[in-house]
């Protein structure tokens, strides 16, 4: 029998997509997997395995490309006020501008011309950068941001793909199980009807 599990390891020989994720076996002669009977419930089982690690990653995945949904508007914002800071000159009116406290609560400002703003960099860190740094450095996230979002969108494309490609091949060895059942009824019945011909009137 093949070993049905390989390709939902990370073996060195192993397929696998850009990002690393393995390709589903593909079932094209159930012989190559099963040599018999005694073998089906062993590889169905380990489709299953692999549906489930697929549906996992699967899972992540959409998690992952949800919140980079949310993050990358929020860094064209960031930027696109940068760039208008940016342009204003220092001889400038003071701009008076909204800015939020928390979800429901936002206060007025003025925004005198400037040649630096601050930018929140996570865990609680702001740091202060010039102008054509922080233009510099939102581009960068923002097309960081947009190339793991269509990697995102290749890997569930690409997961789909391969939950789909294993349930085919559930569905083949199982058929292919079925059959054998089949042929092996015929067999079973007609011994069973020799000894039956064999018993009338002693």
């Amino acid at each position: 029998m093949a070993p049905v599990t390989a390709a939902a390891g990370k073996g060195k020989d192993t397929p696998a997509n850009p990002r690393g994720i393995p390709f589903a076996p593909f079932v094209d002669k159930v012989e190559d997997y099963v040599s018999g009977r005694e073998e089906v419930e062993g590889t169905l089982k380990s489709f299953q395995e692999m549906i489930s690690k697929y549906q996992f990653m699967q899972a992540n995945t959409e998690q992952r490309a949800e919140g980079l949904r949310a993050k990358i508007p929020d860094i064209q914002k960031t930027l696109d006020t940068v760039r208008f800071l940016k342009t204003r000159k220092p001889d400038s009116d003071a701009l008076e501008t909204t800015f939020e406290l928390n979800d429901t609560l936002y206060a007025k400002a003025l925004v005198p011309p400037t040649d630096e703003v601050y930018l929140w960099l996570g865990a609680n860190v702001m740091l202060a950068y010039p102008m054509q740094e922080a233009e510099s450095l939102l581009e960068s996230k923002h097309a960081a941001a947009q190339q793991s979002l269509r990697n995102c969108e290749e890997d569930l494309d690409f997961l789909r793909e391969q939950i789909t490609t294993l349930e085919v091949a559930t569905a083949r060895v199982y058929n292919w199980d079925v059959a054998q059942r089949r042929k092996e009824k015929p067999d079973h019945d007609s011994t069973t009807g020799t000894h039956k011909a064999a018993t009338p009137n002693g």
